[in-house]
């Protein structure tokens, strides 16, 4: 894909996202997504979207960078949501998070292959009120 079809793509991605398509969003994810420090595969991924959706149902991701360079695409996004459901073990809070997220992909064949980055977790966690480890 050329840089402006790359940029486009993403834009899809993220649109299904924000739309909470999981069944979209799976088309954007190679059945055997390799993830840095989570586990692989597109049921994964889904799944962990799912959980944050039923967490926060009015998340939405907003793009503030994109770098598109060959199959790589670095995206510095902002997240947020109003957490009503349980996630990673903490009851609801009714608290709106707003979190900075830096995600690097590699996209083969029109989908994500390769993903490393987050590190918003720990904002979110901390929002939440959740005790540092």
């Amino acid at each position: 894909m050329e840089p402006w079809e790359m940029r486009e793509w993403y834009a899809d991605y993220l649109d299904a996202c924000n739309r909470h398509d999981l069944d979209a969003v799976r088309g954007f994810v190679d059945p055997s997504v390799r993830r840095a420090h989570l586990p692989g595969g597109a049921d994964a991924w889904v799944a962990d979207l799912d959980d944050l959706f039923r967490a926060f149902p009015d998340w939405r991701w907003r793009r503030i960078q994109l770098v598109v360079e060959e199959d790589r695409i670095a995206a510095h996004l902002r997240a947020g949501g109003t957490h009503v459901g349980d996630f990673r073990g903490i009851a609801p809070t009714r608290r709106h998070v707003n979190v900075a997220e830096f995600a690097m992909y590699r996209v083969a064949n029109g989908r994500i292959a390769e993903f490393s980055g987050g590190g918003y977790e720990f904002e979110l966690l901390a929002q939440l009120g959740a005790p540092r480890v």
